[in-house]
């Protein structure tokens, strides 16, 4: 964990050293980067037997996390509206 940490305040500090610089492939490099960890993460999940296993009763507790997480969001972001944005 540190060692995520660490590269992380290196790039940000190599970012602002470096602001003044055009980086134009920088966006292509991210996404790529994302796409090859989502691949390996799914190649990960794949090959794990007890993950597969029991897909179908992590699938049901996503599901409800998922509706749950929505829900609340919708509520706070309700509550906010009505408290901060909403003209009687």
């Amino acid at each position: 964990m540190l060692t995520v940490i660490g590269l992380m305040v290196a790039g940000i500090l190599l970012g602002y050293l470096l602001r003044e610089r055009s980086w134009k492939g920088v966006p292509r490099l991210i996404n790529a980067a994302i796409l090859l960890l989502l691949f390996l993460l799914g190649i990960t999940v794949g090959a794990d037997e007890s993950i597969m296993d029991n897909l179908g009763t992590i699938g049901k507790d996503a599901l409800v996390i998922t509706l749950a997480a929505v829900a609340g969001s919708v509520l706070c972001a309700w509550v906010v509206y009505k408290y901060f944005f909403y003209e009687r």
